[in-house]
């Protein structure tokens, strides 16, 4: 191995590769998914940071059942967490700013990727 996958296994549980595959394909379309199903509902955010804890606790099974990877790791379920609350932010996000815009059309518009303006 080398020297940045000992430090990332010894600091995440396993290598860089993996941390990386497991956060972003395995997980994280899990992540946006409950990010826009939270939007759907028009509940608030701060179920998103639940929401993201039980994701990256289900990340860290998976790359130890699968990769053979440190279950009980800190630091990997702390990168894990930001990582999948980021992604459930962006889905929220991204849905609450359709629904504004579709919803109320005559109020608002659409100002870039993530948000809304009102109109004049």
């Amino acid at each position: 191995m080398s020297p940045v996958d000992i430090f990332a296994f010894d600091w995440l549980g396993d290598t860089l590769f993996n941390v990386a595959l497991f956060n972003l394909v395995l997980v994280g379309p899990a992540s946006f998914a409950a990010g826009h199903a939270v939007a759907i509902a028009w509940r608030k955010w701060n179920r998103l940071l639940l929401y993201a804890a039980l994701l990256s606790a289900g990340l860290r099974f998976l790359d130890y059942a699968l990769a053979n990877g440190e279950l009980w790791s800190l630091g990997g379920f702390a990168l894990g967490w930001a990582v999948q609350l980021a992604i459930a932010a962006f889905g929220y996000r991204l849905t609450r700013t359709r629904q504004m815009v579709r919803q109320y059309p005559w109020l608002y518009r659409r100002k870039g990727l993530l948000g809304w303006e009102e109109r004049h």
